[in-house]
Order: C-alpha cells, then structure tokens, then sequence
C-alpha cells in the first residue's frame, strides 16, 4: 500500500483539471462524482446495459464512496451539468481495475470514452498503479476493439469471481 502522505496528496490535488472539449458546440469536462449525481448515473449504467440483477449499481456506488472515491469520475456536458459518462476506477496495491466505464450512446465516439479512461488512468499512476485490468463481456466485441485501441491486451487468464455478499 503507498504511504499515507501519498494517499493524502492525491485526495488534497485541486479537482481534475478541466478537461473540457467541444462536443457539438458544447463543452464537455471531466470531475470527481459527487452524491447528487447518483440517480442520473444509475440511469446512464441502464441505458448503456450495465446494470446487471446480480449488481445492485446503488449498493455499488455506496461502496465506491467508501474506498477511493477520488477515483470515481463523471463526464458532464455545459453549461446544464448531464451526465454523459463515467468510469470507476481502483487500486488494491497490485492492480488497478477500472469498472462501469460507460458513455451514453448518443455521445458516443466524440472522444468522452477515450478521455475518462485518460483520467483514469491518470489517478491510477498518481497512486503508483503498474498495471490495469479490466473485464469486458466476451461478446461484446466493439467494447473489445475500443480497449484495444487504448493499448489493452488480452491476458491469459481466466476470470473467476466468487459472491460474498447478496445484492438485493
């Protein structure tokens, strides 16, 4: 695990930088989630087909506000403040996972999704992260070809997961 003085640093940094780009004539920028942005980013992972029975996203958000949530990022679009995208993303002290990276389908391939991960990644280094994984349904083959395109590799290994809690 990084030193506490370290951890301190990353969580005392100014909020991201701004981040903002052109997105139809809009500025779109990058920032820390905040609780008030709960509902609309429950309504962003079901539109993109992210929430999942065995996954209960509020329960999910509950946990990331308990354990770095500087690294809980959302994409919102000005001046109105909408959720466009997020990404969730962690460091146990081995690996960095990066989870829900999601952009609404409406905004997609204007560079939001390449940008979150970017922040991402971003926090990931500031806290001393070698290394990100990340799990991808192995059908969804254009999600595949987007990580590809970030420099993702598949490793060969097997994913297994085991339950330790109900979600319900």
């Amino acid at each position: 695990m990084r030193p506490l003085a370290h951890r301190d640093r990353l969580n005392r940094r100014p909020l991201l930088r701004e981040n903002q780009a052109r997105q139809e004539g809009r500025k779109m920028r990058i920032r820390v989630f905040e609780p008030r942005d709960e509902q609309a980013v429950v309504q962003l992972w079901t539109e993109c087909g992210l929430v999942v029975p065995w996954n209960n996203p509020h329960r999910d958000i509950e946990r990331k506000l308990k354990v770095q949530p500087e690294m809980f990022l959302v994409a919102c679009s000005e001046p109105d403040n909408r959720i466009v995208g997020s990404v969730m993303a962690g460091y146990d002290g081995h690996r960095g996972w990066i989870n829900y990276l999601a952009v609404l389908p409406e905004h997609r391939r204007k560079g939001i999704g390449t940008r979150l991960m970017n922040e991402g990644e971003r926090c990931l280094r500031a806290a001393g992260c070698p290394k990100i994984n990340l799990q991808v349904r192995s059908t969804n083959t254009s999600v595949l070809a987007f990580y590809e395109h970030l420099g993702f590799k598949s490793d060969d290994v097997a994913s297994l997961g085991k339950r330790l809690e109900a979600d319900e």
